[in-house]
């Protein structure tokens, strides 16, 4: 995600100029829930489980944001207040879930415009000037690539992506089977590009309205919601992986976080690449990325002995997640070794610090390869490949929760990170994900987050610094990693 110019301080409170005005006082109001019970996918361990916040448990919550509440939680009546607050909860379980497909049509559109293994037409460049000819010659090779991405679904073979997204348009009535079915899934193609490309067009519109807020404090806070409206995206990359790092030594630094603390860790919204929305890479097999690399951060920073010290616990609603993550454990269970591939972009011009974190990301978990040049859509790329020993993928554990609606009574938590997860959601679901992470953590125990989160009295979480940090020298190619406390 995109972060605002904040310089590179790394403060204390009283140096957090994004969080002028973010806190603010109780209010009550009542409400009450029903507990409902999901089974979780551990795949052999013992098994957590996910459950709906009660409103005894987001009732001072909620009324901290009587103002802002939806309709259908504004209740006089206390006895109605319960059944009240259960069907919202359960509906808005619903809706969110529901953006997962949102996000995976989303996600096609970019495998159409940038993805290389199913044709060697150029990816299409985006950001070209808007002059006729450039504009014509961009609709005639998304058109092509159109074309090229549903003959690869008519012919899927067992490639893992071409599956997928044959599987998704299937349940959406289209069939591939005769000509005129796949002039109609492209025709359906068409219209995802347009949509997406027109709500990229809306959110840099609101990228630039941003910018000319009063002070980088509400440029931060309105960017921490910015996808608030799209659909839920997987994709990922080492970006975040490489903040968290040095979120991390400087926690250590400042002994918030000391040696051996860290026993049981959380990822919210781990992700899985199929491909990303800048470079499009997927020359390689889809893949989770950040639970395996924040072990090993622990792992180099000190913060823990070795991966048998910590037990990781994977939060996500996304059943593509969640699977890919059980059956990760059971091929590892059986002596499987997990692979990842950090591909670098040489034409980026990386900042010196990320740099070296490339080098050397996943050392301590595996066994790494030499980089390998690969030459994808014109662009040179270095491949690294991570050969992680099967005892750190049986240290990962997925469980299907839902964190604006759910929380887990099976864990507590000494960390728990989540980077471009908050800015998927409003102020009142930030709000709801921020009480049940706390009910997760342990006191004292951190939440790491890229996103400015209102802070309540009734939340008891409170931010104690932050570090920024650059990728490149693009504009806009960093984050902020904001450093809570559970009090």
């Amino acid at each position: 995600m995109p972060a605002p110019d904040l310089g590179h301080d790394t403060g204390e409170p009283s140096r957090l100029p994004f969080f002028v005005g973010v806190r603010s006082s109780d209010r009550v109001i009542r409400t009450a829930a029903r507990v409902v019970v999901l089974g979780a996918l551990l795949c052999g361990t013992l098994a957590a489980q996910s459950r709906f916040a009660s409103f005894t448990e987001v009732r001072d919550v909620l009324g901290s944001l009587a103002d802002i509440l939806p309709a259908a939680l504004k209740v006089p009546e206390a006895s109605a207040a319960a059944r009240a607050w259960t069907g919202w909860a359960e509906r808005q379980d619903r809706t969110i879930r529901d953006r997962l497909q949102r996000g995976d049509e989303e996600t096609i559109v970019n495998w159409l415009l940038f993805g290389t293994t199913f044709t060697t037409l150029p990816r299409v460049p985006l950001d070209t000037p808007g002059a006729p000819s450039d504009q014509n010659a961009r609709t005639q090779l998304i058109a092509a690539r159109t074309a090229a991405l549903v003959n690869a679904l008519a012919s899927p073979g067992q490639d893992e992506r071409r599956l997928f997204a044959r599987a998704l348009f299937a349940r959406q009535g289209y069939s591939m089977a005769t000509s005129a079915e796949r002039t109609k899934l492209a025709t359906r193609l068409s219209r995802l590009v347009e949509s997406v490309l027109a709500e990229r067009a809306d959110i840099s519109r609101e990228i630039q309205a941003i910018r000319q807020a009063a002070s980088v404090s509400e440029q931060f806070a309105a960017q921490s919601k910015l996808f608030r409206d799209r659909g839920l995206s997987l994709d990922t990359s080492f970006r975040p992986s490489f903040a968290l790092e040095q979120a991390l030594l400087q926690l250590r630094a400042k002994r918030l976080l000391e040696s051996g603390e860290i026993r049981d860790v959380a990822v919210i919204g781990p992700g899985l690449d199929f491909t990303d929305k800048t470079s499009g890479y997927d020359f390689y097999p889809q893949q989770t990325l950040q639970p395996f690399a924040l072990i090993d951060s622990l792992i180099r920073t000190g913060l823990v002995k070795d991966a048998a010290s910590v037990r990781l616990t994977t939060l996500d609603i996304s059943p593509r997640v969640n699977d890919h993550l059980a059956r990760s454990r059971k091929r590892a269970s059986a002596g499987e070794a997990y692979r990842l591939r950090l591909p670098l972009d040489l034409g980026i011009k990386w900042k010196p610090q990320v740099l070296e974190y490339w080098k050397v990301a996943g050392d301590r978990i595996g066994t790494t390869t030499a980089p390998t040049r690969a030459t994808v859509a014109g662009a040179n790329v270095d491949v690294r490949t991570v050969v992680v020993r099967p005892a750190v993928t049986l240290q990962i554990a997925p469980l299907d929760l839902n964190v604006v609606l759910q929380r887990s009574d099976s864990r507590r938590f000494d960390l728990v990170v989540a980077t471009n997860v908050f800015v998927y959601y409003d102020v009142l679901e930030q709000v709801l994900a921020l009480a049940n992470v706390r009910a997760m953590l342990n006191p004292g125990g951190f939440l790491l987050s890229n996103n400015a989160l209102l802070e309540l009295p009734a939340s008891k979480m409170r931010s104690l610094g932050y570090i920024t940090v650059e990728y490149s020298e693009t504009r806009d190619d960093g984050d902020h990693i904001v450093w809570y406390q559970a009090q």
